[in-house]
């Protein structure tokens, strides 16, 4: 039986303002399991991101509780977490002409103290991470240099360099071209199935969730529902929570298609 790594009890998330909650979804309840690749879905404005924060702890939840491999999630320290979780965001960041190396390297900052100087160790860590990824070409390559492809998959191997069970991704294949992102999910399964990490992402590529996921989650504005594309299929909550004008759903091969 895969290990439980993150559980959620009666959470409700959103954002304080001017001393008010403003809660965005309510008494969420699931799990997520090693080994599994676990995509979460919904509409635009459905919490989709307000979810994918509050479980990375980088905003609080409003109430309820994230347990993390058995321990409430506001238990740990930011050093602690950062063993714990990996976080893979979309946006841009400023790199100032760091090399690919160098961007996998700052994986290990949890691990290397003040300085930050890899030893023979976190070198090893690092190297590991970017054949995993297959990305020892991108190495001497400085990141502004980089297609928005190659720049996830080195955001990923800093990821890996961290050593986490877990890692969060927020919509990992957008702005990617079509073959890119067919290669970026076959890569996130194989982090799971063969590496035995948890991986959670949001995505707005609901065939391809549909046909790499493990377990799906399906957020909207009433509840979240929980299981593999399988199971939801069978029991209608694919053709409801898509439920398009014009559009079908096949059940059996889990795609959808224009009606006429």
């Amino acid at each position: 039986m895969p290990e439980i790594t993150i559980e959620l009890e009666n959470l409700s998330t959103g954002y304080t303002v001017k001393g008010r909650p403003r809660i965005v979804s309510k008494e969420l309840n699931a799990t997520l399991h090693s080994g599994e690749l676990t995509c979460l879905l919904g509409v635009n404005g459905a919490g989709k991101s307000t979810l994918i924060r509050t479980l990375s702890a980088f905003i609080p939840a409003l109430s309820g509780k994230v347990h993390l491999l058995g321990q409430t999630l506001d238990k740990f320290t930011p050093k602690e977490l950062s063993k714990v979780i990996g976080v893979v965001l979309t946006g841009r960041m400023e790199q100032n002409g760091l090399t690919a190396y160098d961007m996998v390297g700052m994986g290990r900052s949890p691990y290397t103290g003040f300085w930050g100087t890899l030893s023979k160790n976190d070198k090893e860590v690092v190297e590991k991470a970017i054949d995993q990824i297959k990305i020892g070409f991108l190495k001497d390559r400085t990141m502004d240099t980089l297609s928005d492809g190659e720049r996830q998959k080195v955001m990923i191997a800093k990821a890996l360099a961290q050593e986490t069970p877990l890692i969060i991704l927020d919509e990992p294949t957008a702005f990617l071209d079509f073959p890119s992102k067919v290669e970026m999910m076959q890569l996130l399964q194989h982090l799971a199935h063969d590496m035995h990490k948890t991986i959670f992402l949001s995505t707005h590529d609901l065939e391809l969730a549909l046909q790499t996921a493990d377990k799906l989650w399906l957020l909207d504005a009433e509840n979240l529902i929980t299981g593999t594309p399988k199971e939801l299929a069978k029991k209608g909550h694919l053709d409801r929570f898509f439920n398009i004008p014009g559009i079908l759903f096949d059940k059996d091969n889990l795609t959808y298609r224009i009606n006429g």
